[in-house]
């Protein structure tokens, strides 16, 4: 079929067979220009390209375009690149290529000649290998490459053919098996204790003494690969949180090379182990090698901070800001080091009150004279730091010295321990630290003996100058002092005075010194022959104290163990050593300890908080069956249940906690007056006058001495034109202060809507004369003088009084007494004032003019009130006749005359206080009478109201 027959018709729909030959015909230029079907002119330019039917380039290359047009993403448009050679590259290129191989080559080579090489560290290879972690298993190497090993070669060839097949016994080659594997493989090795990792790696060569350059290249690197494999484990370890074995790899790591990043990293687990001294060495070691490592200057100033050198931790804290001020937690530790050195400032410490030190014989607790125990004391402010001694939490109500604290450790505490570590020192020397410091010598022995022991602390030295009186500076406040001689119980007196500089040395934070005092009190009392077990328990117990804060937590335990052997179940002891055991992950220990403590006294905060704390590690370590694997709690005898024979609280305490609930309730009623003086002020920024009256009010009964709450209620008055009561708030003010010029104005304010206009003028003038550049006083004045001309011109003449001769009568002449209506006003006995200014004035002369009928005065009377006062005039005589006597007056004689002035006397009238009360005790005809004067009222035309405005305004009265 031609091309001009198949598109001849190009509305028909053309079928064409794709899985078919392509025909001839369909090869040529016309039939693909004519073509749309894009997968048929993709059959054809493969065929083209196959050369099956000739070779057209030029055929082909139109096919292409015309495809191209169509659909331009089409597969068939894809070319494959042909393969690079050196023809296809410029000779730069290819000599780069060329030489970039021969480079690899001989790298390759010289990394297979090193491999070659002996390992200076093979012997490491044959150590068991250390076991996976929270396991307590190792399995020794199996050594597969010795080349003396005998192999045992099958005795029988495997069968070949089914019928071999069935006589091949099964069962006895898997025995066979299975006893090589167990005769060959030799047996796991099971730690019983805490596995230990040795901290140094021998990378001495006593094998190979090749002495050639090639050699101690491949004995550098080799040793820089095995020190970054060991700190990459020490980083595995630390981000499993076992920083005792992060601390060990670390220092494998540094045995072999030194790096400053092995330094950091172990000083970061130091300090997460609160091995604070070992950490200080390493950051001092990493800033020898690299002066101005941020992150060794980071560290060294958290070690700083949590051993109360302040200053220094905050001087690295500004270099390391200096480098990088948008270090956010170099930022936040700074604050809090700055906030802790504003607290132990001498001049802030000063501003507390004085504690006085007296000693209280009780059974255990010997006053001052031990560092745990209580002391009666004033109150001290709660953000000062007494004695030196960081105040990190509240102390519980029975002791200090950190038996309140969350955190079993204070300054120096140290990390978790191994629980197999049976002897005093060994354990703690390894960490970095010394025990012998703690140690008593020959020399210390002999000046206790003999009383004159001259060891050079502070304490002594003060103690010996101070001849007059035997006191010695607490932490250097004046005025404060404590006898370093006062008995102790039976102790004599150097090993009292020993003990006694103890307990100062660790009020103030020294307590490797205090601790040393109570070793030597304690050498001293074995040596004296002194039998007082309570003073050697509260001996041990305090050293048990000072080792806690050094983070010594094993001997800790024994100091603790030995004063609950003198003296069983004392409190301070058993949770000293249950923080001792908390810090070395001896949870169950610690938890029987904590509970023995709140038996003996259950209101140990810090017990409560422990348990809870340690009841979640159990479970999560133990199960639900956790309680089964504790040990057995003992029962403490109901005697020394310190809970159950509480005494009441003494007179000072009662003072104390009086004087803080004074102090309290103080703050809350400032805090709630405050709080609704500022809503009151925003009632009045919005012009809600009667809710912000409310909140005034409101605090009045809180503080009723507050001058500026009653001139802003007067003004709260005066927006709600209630004159009377912002005129007397105005007086209260003025009481309080009497050159107050807000109560001044204000009250003229009211004094002027009550029409009293002199005393306005006065205090008015008073103002001015406070101060002069007062405009809204100067215009008030003016104001005030106009309306106080204009009232004394309207004032009628005062007529003389005229006396009234009064005689008894009888019978009917009584009523010859009676006055004629229309004499009362004309009559010379009697005078009524029209122009009222209160409302006695207003109900005398109502009173007048209902009493004889006369409507006139009435009227008069009504159109010389303001309709804004006659609510107030008629507030204390309002009643039925009052009501309609003022209606028949309104509708007779002021309708015609001014009938805007009814309609106003009528718009407040009804605001008057009870007036619904009277509206409902009107009888009849009074009712009529008031129904006639709307009707009336309504009928008038007028400007300033319609009948509208006056039907709304009679459903208020009818």
């Amino acid at each position: 079929m031609s091309a001009d027959a198949l598109f001849s018709l190009p509305n028909q729909p053309t079928a064409v067979d794709y899985s078919g030959k392509v025909p001839v015909e369909h090869l040529d230029y016309d039939y693909i220009k004519k073509c749309k079907d894009v997968k048929y002119l993709e059959k054809i330019l493969r065929l083209l390209r196959s050369g099956d039917e000739g070779i057209y380039p030029h055929l082909i290359k139109f096919c292409e375009n015309h495809l191209e047009k169509l659909e331009p993403k089409s597969r068939a448009l894809r070319k494959e690149n042909p393969v690079a050679t050196a023809a296809s590259i410029s000779v730069e290129e290819w000599s780069q290529i060329v030489d970039e191989l021969k480079t690899w080559e001989e790298e390759t080579r010289k990394t297979e000649t090193s491999l070659k090489q002996p390992s200076m560290f093979g012997d490491s290879a044959k150590e068991n290998m250390p076991p996976i972690r929270g396991s307590n298993c190792s399995v020794p190497l199996i050594q597969n490459s010795d080349p003396n090993e005998k192999r045992n070669p099958l005795k029988h060839a495997l069968p070949r053919d089914y019928q071999e097949w069935d006589k091949f016994d099964v069962d006895k080659e898997c025995e066979r098996i299975d006893g090589n594997i167990a005769r060959n493989d030799q047996p796991a090795i099971i730690n019983t204790g805490h596995p230990k990792i040795k901290t140094k790696v021998d990378t001495s060569c006593n094998a190979l003494c090749i002495v050639c350059h090639v050699y101690f290249v491949v004995v550098d690197t080799e040793k820089l690969i095995l020190a970054n494999r060991e700190k990459d484990k020490g980083n595995e370890a630390f981000r499993a949180n076992d920083y005792e074995e992060a601390v060990a790899y670390y220092s494998r790591s540094l045995s072999i090379i030194t790096t400053v990043a092995a330094y950091n990293n172990r000083a970061q687990a130091e300090i997460n182990l609160k091995h604070w001294h070992n950490a200080m060495k390493d950051c001092q070691r990493v800033l020898e090698l690299e002066p101005g490592n941020i992150k060794a200057l980071l560290r060294r100033s958290t070690v700083h901070k949590h051993m109360g050198n302040f200053q220094m931790a905050a001087e690295d804290l500004r270099m390391v800001l200096k480098e990088e001020p948008q270090n956010a937690a170099a930022t936040q530790l700074l604050s809090e080091t700055e906030k802790r050195i504003k607290e132990t400032q001498p001049g802030q410490q000063s501003k507390g009150k004085k504690i006085l030190i007296r000693e209280v014989e009780e059974e255990e607790d010997n006053s001052n004279n031990d560092p745990q125990e209580e002391q009666t004391a004033c109150p001290v402010e709660p953000s000062q730091p007494v004695g030196g001694e960081e105040s990190a939490a509240a102390p519980v109500e029975r002791g200090d010295m950190g038996n309140a604290q969350k955190k079993p450790h204070g300054r120096g505490d140290g990390g978790p321990h191994s629980e197999s570590s049976t002897t005093h020192h060994g354990h703690w020397r390894s960490r970095g630290g010394s025990s012998d410091k703690y140690k008593v010598t020959q020399e210390s022995k002999e000046k206790v003996a003999n009383g004159t022991g001259k060891r050079g602390s502070t304490v002594s030295v003060q103690a010996d100058q101070s001849s007059s009186s035997k006191g010695t500076p607490v932490g250097g406040n004046a005025g404060e002092t404590v006898n370093l001689d006062a008995p102790c119980g039976a102790l004599p007196l150097p090993l009292a005075r020993l003990k006694n500089e103890g307990n100062l040395l660790f009020k103030n934070g020294q307590f490797a010194d205090a601790l040393e005092k109570y070793s030597q009190a304690i050498q001293g009392y074995t040596d004296s022959g002194v039998d007082s077990p309570e003073d050697l328990c509260i001996l041990y117990s305090n050293r048990a104290a000072c080792y806690l804060k050094d983070g010594n937590s094993q001997d800790c335990i024994q100091d603790c163990t030995r004063s609950l052997e003198l003296q069983p179940f004392s409190l301070k002891p058993l949770l000293r050593r249950a923080m001792a055991y908390e810090s070395l992950e001896r949870y169950r220990l610690a938890y029987v300890d904590y509970k023995t403590v709140l038996q003996i006294d259950i209101s140990v905060q810090a017990a409560h908080d422990s348990v809870n704390r340690i009841t979640r590690m159990l479970i999560d370590q133990d199960g639900p069956e956790w309680r089964e694997k504790l040990p057995e709690i003992p029962l403490v005898p109901l005697s020394a249940q310190q809970h159950r024979r509480e005494e009441p609280p003494s007179a000072e305490v009662l003072k104390a906690r009086a004087e803080k609930a004074a102090r309290d309730a103080e703050r809350k009623t400032e805090v709630r007056f405050t709080a609704l003086k500022q809503e009151g002020n925003e009632f009045v920024k919005k012009s809600q006058y009667q809710d912000a009256l409310g909140k005034y009010t409101e605090c009045l009964k809180l503080k009723p001495e507050e001058c500026a709450i009653y001139t802003n209620r007067a003004l709260c008055y005066l927006k709600l034109e209630r004159f009377s009561e912002a005129k007397q708030d105005c007086d209260v003010a003025l009481k309080l202060e009497p050159t107050n010029k807000k109560a001044f104005y204000r009250r003229a304010l009211a004094n002027k809507g009550l029409k009293d206009y002199l005393a306005c003028s006065s205090d008015l003038q008073e103002v001015l004369q406070q101060d002069p550049n007062v405009q809204e006083a100067e215009k008030e004045l003016e104001e005030v003088t106009v309306l106080l001309r204009q009232s004394l011109a309207n004032a009628s003449p005062v007529k003389p009084r005229k006396t009234v001769p009064i005689t008894e009568v009888e019978g009917d002449e009584e009523t010859s007494a009676v006055l004629h209506p229309d004499s009362s006003c004309r009559g010379e006995e009697i005078t009524i004032n029209l122009q009222a200014n209160n409302a006695y004035e207003f109900g005398q002369a109502l009173n007048i003019a209902r009493s004889s009928g006369n409507m006139a005065v009435c009227a008069e009377l009504l159109a010389s009130t303001t309709p804004e006062m006659l609510p107030e005039f008629l507030s204390t005589q309002l009643d039925g006749h009052t009501i309609s006597f003022i209606m028949q007056t309104l509708d007779t004689h002021l309708l015609e005359k001014d009938p805007n002035l009814v309609y106003k006397h009528l718009n407040h009238l009804h605001t008057a206080d009870r007036f619904s009360v009277v509206l409902m005790l009107l009888e009849k005809d009074e009712r009529r009478h008031m129904t006639q004067l709307f009707e009336h009222l309504s009928a008038v035309e007028s400007a300033e109201f319609t009948k509208n405005d006056v039907q709304n305004l009679a459903n208020k009265y009818i």
